[in-house]
């Protein structure tokens, strides 16, 4: 589905991604995880269109999209969402859902006047497919709530029941648990894998909580310092020596197995 290809990104002269390569497969749910400062967001972001790279190339389903703009990504069906949501707050969270599709008809003057029918057509319509997202995302109670009001985690789901209202190919999910409670994070964890089974959607996740992560995604792809360090099972991951050391630095990982082996000998003892 995506294929990123020694791919580059520099502020002056920060190399946040450096010569990063690596494949998201259709159908797939895939972990994007590292420490903080790893790159992954930057990646994120250029394979979006947010940043244009320094250099390198990107591709969708054998297409080149590299340093497309979102708006063009979009119709693409790529789309990214944010670790911090971007809802629109004086909005309901039904009509969150319904200025989503572009191109529609209630967008113009003209037809405003002249094609009223088209337009009540349209939003009828529209109406009906956000009340669908709600339902599947089990929020339907919030149909009528300001967006400003949703705590983080439901900020969260509304970004996933946007993607939802457009035909999306590939979703980008940005820290999708950040500020977000675990049981609203397990409600999260359930659409994103109904989405991927019942919808073909492909999904790439960066995330910190190392057991969602686990109980999602496969592969898992590890970048440290702008480059890719490791991909595979989780399980496997998460005993790679490379990846232990790259999260704890190599002091505190001799420190760790110190102590284990201490802990060991004194039980052994």
């Amino acid at each position: 589905m995506i294929r990123v290809e020694n791919l580059h990104k520099h502020f002056g002269g920060f190399h946040a991604v450096d010569g990063a390569s690596l494949e998201i497969a259709k159908g797939s749910i895939t972990g994007l995880i590292g420490p903080n400062g790893a790159g992954k967001s930057t990646l994120f972001n250029v394979i979006a269109g947010v940043h244009k790279p320094t250099s390198g190339r990107v591709t969708m389903a054998g297409e080149d999209i590299t340093g497309l703009s979102p708006h063009e990504l979009f119709h693409k069906g790529l789309l990214r969402t944010f670790q911090i949501a971007h809802e629109f707050p004086t909005m309901t969270v039904r009509e969150n859902l319904m200025m989503v599709p572009g191109g529609q008809s209630g967008e113009t003057l003209w037809n405003a006047w002249f094609h009223r029918a088209r337009i009540e057509k349209e939003e009828a319509e529209l109406l009906k497919k956000a009340d669908e997202v709600l339902d599947f995302l089990t929020i339907s109670h919030l149909k009528n709530e300001r967006a400003g009001n949703l705590s983080g985690g439901q900020k969260k789901l509304l970004e996933l029941g946007r993607t939802m209202m457009v035909e999306a190919r590939i979703v980008f999910l940005d820290e999708v648990g950040a500020g977000v409670n675990r049981t609203l994070l397990n409600t999260i964890g359930d659409a994103i894998v109904r989405l991927n089974r019942e919808r073909g959607y492909t999904f790439c996740v960066i995330e910190h909580d190392m057991d969602f992560i686990g109980r999602l995604c496969d592969p898992v792809i590890v970048m440290a310092e702008g480059k890719v360090l490791a991909e595979g099972p989780p399980a496997t991951i998460m005993q790679n020596e490379a990846v232990i050391e790259a999260y704890l630095g190599r002091g505190l990982k001799n420190k760790v197995k110190a102590e284990a082996a201490t802990l060991r000998n004194g039980v052994a003892g």
